[in-house]
């Protein structure tokens, strides 16, 4: 058996020069993020639950999610945000049910395939097309 991957403390520093650098810097943390992925199967027992390329493609949705932003102090906050995350998984900070709830039944992987809409009655209708949401 292998030596599980040990996550190197990597510090965001507190500026990126331009967008490349943050691009680049991006790109490391999808590096780290997914050279962690057999650490945090095994910490957490998920093999009966997520393959390890299912958890891939939860952290590449992530990072899609904003792609829009252009902004390279925006970029830095979001890598470091996401440093914490993924060092508070890799460190146990959070149970085996948070991991499954967030990224393998999460936003990630399980798409909304009805819409609130299709409810029976014309209350539960008037009520999904009113402004509390």
């Amino acid at each position: 058996m292998a030596a599980p991957f040990t996550l190197r403390k990597i510090g965001v520093p507190p500026n990126s020069a331009n967008l490349t650098e943050a691009r680049r810097r991006t790109f490391d943390f999808f590096r780290a993020a997914c050279r962690s992925i057999p650490t945090i199967m095994d910490i957490y027992n998920l093999q009966d639950v997520v393959a390890p390329s299912q958890l891939r493609f939860s952290i590449s949705a992530q990072i899609r999610n904003n792609a829009h932003v252009t902004d390279p102090k925006v970029i830095d906050l979001l890598l470091f945000k996401g440093m914490e995350e993924l060092t508070d998984i890799v460190d146990h900070a959070k149970q085996r049910h948070h991991i499954i709830g967030q990224y393998v039944v999460g936003e990630g992987l399980v798409q909304n395939t009805g819409s609130k809409d299709q409810g029976k009655s014309d209350f539960l209708k008037n009520f999904y097309t009113s402004n509390y949401f």
